[in-house]
């Protein structure tokens, strides 16, 4: 093997920062572009270790084959003997919110009732939580086709008059939905070889797509791949959370660890009486340096760089 690395990604912009650590610190490394891709399920493996870097939100790029062909490929490659790191299983799980529910029923974490479902009938016949509710895609990312719905009718409407939306995985949850303090927003946990490495506090003002990419949110100016969903009052607002409860990040750390994340992303609010209540889990991480720096003055690149170095020399 002439590469010690292999980067699995999609997005164009996502991972620059990241190939610049690498080139900084000469790591002999390759990328794979599952934009426009192809794989011998035969061949011998590139590189010994491999990391996904691959997003769930492709398909809002106009890369819908991007996500099969990544899995596919994973699988081959650990059938193979590769070390895929946040491979198949993590791959999986985060393009399933019910199965991302069902992970966090079973280690007792608090996480918001929900109800997947094929057919808007069926979804209104069994939703048992309240209205308003939140429509989720089973396969999200970057907040796209999540809508505040306020009644059955809404929803039904919706569905009608935009078929499209069932696409690409023609699943969506009804989920709880559960009002914040807008001062407050919502919490982001990144867990880095199972150790946090920061955690910040995202203020939406209304928005849904939170991708903390400076490209997709950046401090000024518009996103290179905003996703077009609930409009904002005003550009999302990410901060440096240092006083994450310790309680929060045990109960990250569990999820984590049992959903098979390297490295990921994992998000909670906070609801009336002092409920945390986790709802996301994001196996491929888009870090915010001024945030790392804010929080513990460090390149958050540089420190997965570290990390695969470690895992590499393994």
């Amino acid at each position: 093997m002439s590469n010690s690395l292999a980067i699995i990604y999609e997005h164009p912009e996502w991972q620059k920062p990241l190939f610049a650590a690498l080139d900084r610190r000469g790591v002999n490394y390759t990328t794979i572009d599952l934009k426009r891709a192809a794989f011998d399920p035969d061949a011998v493996p590139e590189a010994p270790l491999y990391f996904n870097q691959a997003s769930p939100s492709a398909y809002v790029r106009g890369n819908t084959r991007a996500v099969p062909l990544c899995l596919s490929l994973m699988r081959s490659l650990e059938q193979s003997g590769a070390r895929v790191l946040n491979g198949s299983r993590a791959f999986s799980l985060e393009l399933s919110k019910s199965a991302q529910c069902a992970l966090m029923k079973s280690l007792n974490i608090d996480h918001p009732r929900s109800l997947a479902f094929n057919d808007v009938e069926a979804a209104i016949e069994q939703w048992q939580g309240p209205w308003p509710a939140l429509l989720k895609p089973e396969q999200g990312g970057s907040g796209a086709r999540m809508f505040l719905l306020n009644s059955p009718d809404e929803l039904r409407k919706l569905l009608r008059e935009q078929p499209n939306l069932w696409l690409p995985d023609n699943l969506f949850l009804l989920q709880e939905y559960f009002p914040v303090d807008p001062a407050n927003g919502i919490v982001r946990l990144e867990f880095l070889g199972g150790k946090l490495l920061y955690a910040m506090r995202v203020i939406s003002h209304g928005a849904f797509n939170l991708c903390p990419s400076e490209v997709c949110n950046p401090t000024d100016g518009e996103g290179h791949c905003e996703v077009p969903t609930m409009k904002a009052s005003k550009p999302v607002e990410f901060y440096a959370y240092k006083e994450v409860p310790a309680h929060a990040v045990e109960q990250a750390s569990r999820i984590v660890a049992a959903g098979g994340l390297d490295v990921g992303g994992i998000e909670y609010l906070e609801a009336p009486g002092g409920r945390l209540i986790f709802y996301d889990v994001n196996a491929n991480s888009n870090l915010r340096a001024p945030v790392a720096q804010d929080f513990g003055g460090f390149d958050p690149f540089e420190r997965v760089v570290d990390y695969l170095t470690n895992e590499i020399a393994k």
